[in-house]
């Protein structure tokens, strides 16, 4: 086992439609594959399409017509974290979750995230505004038995 943390990161702009977050999330998910366990991956995969879906329909762009999405990998030899992080131009209020009943067809995207992520949050500056999450899985070691 190895006693040694690594980082990497990655940031993507991509056009304000369905197409450009679906572009980013495929893309986020080809990066990820292979160095991260598959349960996370998924996670992953989905808080990404939940907020990119969330920058789509409910934020005006970044400048030039874009959202840009950026996440990081940790590894260490206890865990495997990944930050995501949407940034777009930043709808006039702050993403919230909302209560809905079981017959709704949306609204449900930010309980899911929260529900996937340790942490999770929002944050504005000069550009926008980002909607980030933390997933962090620990490392299972396995013991050769003899």
């Amino acid at each position: 086992m190895s006693s040694v943390s690594t980082e990497r990161s990655w940031c993507l702009l991509v056009p304000q439609h369905a197409q450009g977050a679906r572009t980013a999330r495929h893309r986020l998910g080809a990066e990820l594959d292979g160095a991260v366990p598959a349960a996370l991956l998924a996670d992953a995969e989905m808080v990404a399409a939940e907020l990119l879906g969330n920058a789509v329909r409910h934020a005006p762009p970044l400048p030039g017509g874009m959202i840009r999405l950026t996440w990081l990998l940790r590894t260490s030899p206890t865990a495997h974290t990944v930050e995501i992080r949407v940034t777009d131009g930043g709808a006039a209020g702050p993403p919230r979750m909302r209560q809905v009943g079981p017959e709704a067809t949306d609204g449900r995207g930010l309980l899911l995230v929260a529900a996937l992520a340790t942490d999770w949050g929002v944050e504005r500056d000069g550009l926008g505004q980002s909607v980030w999450a933390r997933l962090v899985h620990p490392v299972r070691h396995t013991v050769a038995v003899p």
